[in-house]
């Protein structure tokens, strides 16, 4: 597909449907002063969302203890005194 080119001033006059025109495939080259400066393009098929709230459910358990208070020595490093 041939790119379009579209002078800087146009396009901000015409943006929402220059954007289209890119999520529907099409290049849009923008220029000024008859040079091109950037390239407009779609972004592409959303990936796949890696995450899902969820998803974990029932399959983590903490081991036994873990809520109990750190030891002296541990809290004064956190707390910076040596």
């Amino acid at each position: 597909m041939k790119a379009r080119v579209v002078n800087v001033a146009a396009a901000k006059a015409h943006l929402p449907e220059l954007i289209e025109r890119a999520a529907n495939g099409e290049v849009v080259i923008l220029a000024r002063a008859g040079k091109p400066r950037a390239k407009l393009v779609g972004l592409g098929p959303s990936p796949a969302k890696l995450r899902v709230p969820g998803k974990g459910k029932g399959r983590f358990r903490p081991k036994k203890g873990f809520d109990e208070p750190l030891p002296e020595e541990i809290v004064a490093l956190f707390e910076g005194a040596s």
